[in-house]
């Protein structure tokens, strides 16, 4: 049996807990972007996934994903990892008795709960997509199908022995094939599925708290360094490379991204600052192992600014994306792919030629060969992801119901699914009785009326919303 490395086990336990926190981030970025009568059903989303896909991949999902390689690369033995088993002291995470192959010492129930995660967070992205309309026990149904019948299988396709990753040669570091490709094509299908918000695009749905989300991408932003750099399983000089690569290419799409906005609308926003850093981060990720940090800032200047641009393609598509997810996480995950095609460069990693089989980017004297890989795998699971996402959802609005009442949207999808809200309004006006005279725009002892909105939100926040 061989021996436990206490020093990478440590790293890949800190690095779980960070990939972890980054799932209640995603849950406040989300939130402030929605409007407050929703905020807490989006929010719902996030945290619910935590609860559902955690128990999936302990009992098969694991198994699924990087079990020993059955069906020709397809799918992983599901019997390896059956959660009615125990690993107390076996350390080979890849799904074979002998000595780990890479001999990074740890054991499996740490790697196991490191790519929980990665499946958690992976299912909550797709929920932003469809904020404001969507039936929670629909949401729950779609989570169970999608993460079983995708998300699993893909997994074990990139990077637990499956075709795209062994045959193909497709490389992805951390999760851009997978992660973000993966959860984007699945929302634009359910976006597709669930239709437009009520009164979409006529009315302007703006953030109701910005401050929230900026603290969910600084969470984010935060936790994606246990994302990335976690994601080499050991310490070592790649880590290091990751590491600082997630950090340069972060920073430089923010700039992207408010460079957009000023250019076009005279003005930067801490939204668009925010929405930038997760574009930078979804970018680099399939990339921060195999690049160069001038090739990550350059990557990250270029997902800033294409993907503020492709935020308005649902405007012109006419596809309801409630918070960006097509336009952000899909656009910015192919970026990051097809830049592996481009400079990707086995100097700074030799996993690329030694263990993946892969070649050099364009840049880095490798022809196009590579370009090709990276743009065929990350098409493979753009069609496989959005056609089972697009069948689910289908199934899910026929039978129990996905898209919620019309009534239910406009009067609150909080109250409606889960009967709370997100903020106690009953003093907005002042104490006792004058702020339930408030919510319900009865004038106060003779005086002037308040008006209300449908949510009960005072005239005075409609400006945030």
């Amino acid at each position: 049996m061989p021996e436990i490395d206490t020093g990478n086990t440590a790293w890949l336990l800190v690095s779980s807990a960070l990939v972890l926190l980054m799932t209640p981030g995603l849950a406040l970025f989300y939130g402030g972007l929605n409007r407050s009568k929703g905020v807490l059903n989006m929010m719902m989303m996030s945290f619910s996934a935590i609860g559902v896909v955690s128990i999936l991949w302990l009992f098969y999902g694991f198994s699924m994903a990087f079990g020993t390689d059955t069906a020709g690369g397809l799918v992983g033995n599901i019997g390896d990892y059956l959660g009615t088993k125990t690993f107390l002291s076996e350390t080979d995470v890849w799904g074979v008795t002998e000595d780990l192959p890479n001999g990074i010492g740890v054991p499996t129930y740490v790697f196991m709960v490191f790519q929980m995660v990665f499946a958690i967070i992976t299912v909550a992205l797709i929920s932003g997509a469809i904020s404001d309309r969507a039936k929670f026990a629909g949401w729950l149904v779609f989570m169970v199908g999608w993460a079983t019948i995708v998300y699993f299988p893909v997994a074990h396709w990139v990077w637990g022995g499956g075709f795209v990753g062994a045959k193909l040669h497709v490389l992805d570091f951390a999760g851009g094939t997978a992660v973000h490709i993966n959860a984007g094509a699945a929302a634009l299908a359910l976006a597709i599925v669930l239709g437009k918000r009520a009164g979409w695009p006529r009315e302007v749905f703006k953030p109701h708290n910005v401050p929230f989300v900026a603290l969910g991408a600084g969470l984010l932003w935060f936790g994606w360094f246990g994302f990335n750099a976690g994601s080499e399983l050991t310490v070592d000089s790649v880590t290091g490379l990751a590491f600082i690569n997630t950090q340069v290419a972060t920073a430089a799409a923010v700039l992207g991204w408010i460079i957009v906005e000023w250019i076009r609308d005279k003005k930067p926003t801490l939204v668009g600052a925010s929405s930038g850093a997760i574009a930078g981060l979804v970018a680099i990720t399939p990339a921060c192992g195999f690049i160069a940090p001038w090739s990550a800032v350059l990557l990250g200047l270029v997902a800033g600014v294409l993907c503020a641009l492709a935020v308005s393609l649902k405007y012109k598509l006419g596809y309801d994306d409630s918070l960006d997810v097509v336009g952000v996480h899909f656009v910015g995950g192919w970026i990051g792919s097809l830049w592996l095609g481009l400079f990707a460069d086995s100097s700074l990693n030799a996993y690329i030629s030694d263990v993946v089989g892969a070649s050099d980017g364009l840049f880095a004297g490798g022809g196009i060969t590579q370009l090709g890989r990276q743009a065929a795998g990350s098409g493979i699971v753009t069609v496989f992801s959005f056609a089972v996402a697009l069948g689910l959802g289908f199934l899910i609005n026929k039978t129990i119901g996905f898209r919620a009442s019309t009534e239910a949207e406009v009067e609150g999808i909080d109250l409606a699914e889960h009967a709370e809200s997100g903020y106690d309004l009953s003093t907005a006006s002042g104490s006792g009785a004058g702020g339930a005279f408030a919510l319900a725009g009865i004038a106060p002892a003779g005086g002037a009326p308040v008006a209300a909105e449908s949510d009960g939100a005072p005239v005075a926040q409609q400006a945030t919303r």
